[in-house]
Order: C-alpha cells, then sequence, then structure tokens
C-alpha cells in the first residue's frame, strides 16, 4: 500500500521506487561543477539498489572525488496528466582495479552506454535515500 501526501501525490514505497529503477536503462545524475548543478543523462544498470554505469574522464568522474550526487528518472503521460518519479541521493564512486570482484561484478552487469568509446570508468551510485512519487491516476 502506498501512501498519500498532503497534497495528494502518491508517495511510492522502496519496493516500488527499485522495480521502476530496475526497468530502465537512462536517467538523469545531478553534480556540482565548479560551484553550480549540473544535471547529465546516463545509461544505467541497476546492482541490486545500487546504479552503475560507465563514464569517460570529466565531469561525473570529477564528482566522484566529493562523493555526494543524485540520480533521476521518471515517466509521464501528458494527455492523462499522469507521471512518476523516482530519486536515488547518495554516494559516487568509481569501482577500481583494486576492488578486483567488484570491479568484475559491475562489468557482468551489461551495461552499455550509448557511446561506449572512452567510457572505461565504471561507477556506482551508493543509496542513502531512495524516494520516489506518482500523481494522477494508476
Amino acid at each position: 500500500m502506498h501512501l498519500v501526501d498532503r497534497t495528494g501525490i502518491e508517495v511510492l514505497d522502496r519496493a516500488a521506487c527499485l522495480e521502476l529503477l530496475a526497468a530502465d536503462v537512462v536517467g538523469r545524475i545531478g553534480i556540482v561543477v565548479q560551484g553550480s548543478p549540473v544535471v547529465l543523462p546516463i545509461n544505467y544498470v541497476m546492482d541490486d539498489e545500487v546504479v552503475v554505469f560507465r563514464t569517460g574522464a570529466g565531469s561525473k568522474l570529477a564528482a566522484a572525488e566529493r562523493g555526494t550526487v543524485c540520480f533521476e528518472i521518471d515517466g509521464f503521460d501528458r494527455e492523462a496528466r499522469t507521471g512518476w518519479s523516482v530519486l536515488v541521493s547518495g554516494r559516487l564512486e568509481e569501482v577500481t582495479r583494486h576492488q578486483h570482484s567488484l570491479l568484475e561484478r559491475v562489468q557482468e552487469l551489461g551495461v552499455s552506454p550509448w557511446i561506449p568509446e572512452g567510457r572505461d570508468h565504471w561507477m556506482r551510485i551508493v543509496p542513502s535515500h531512495i524516494t520516489g512519487r506518482r500523481v494522477g491516476a494508476r
């Protein structure tokens, strides 16, 4: 059973959020670059409750040094005026060759970037919070 908040928006439980996360492959990561928020699309897969993606050198890799990020997916029907969103807040970390068994596991998950060239850094968003909301008819 899902709760409804004071505005009438359905609050999704963790299981529903994880189900939606597992059913998708593209989301948006929110990071801070030079003091400003930036939202970028990524291809991802889920490793239980952890978001896994590949990236190249650049802002997403640099954000791992700072740690905290957010990740969001959503779906909507403009005509029916219904939709949902899931937000993951947590720690961004790179999986390095020194973490051999973890690196093997994430490599076997099958994440496939749309632009694979140069995307040789394996990243994980380890959640501290996973929340979701749904608006309109189910």
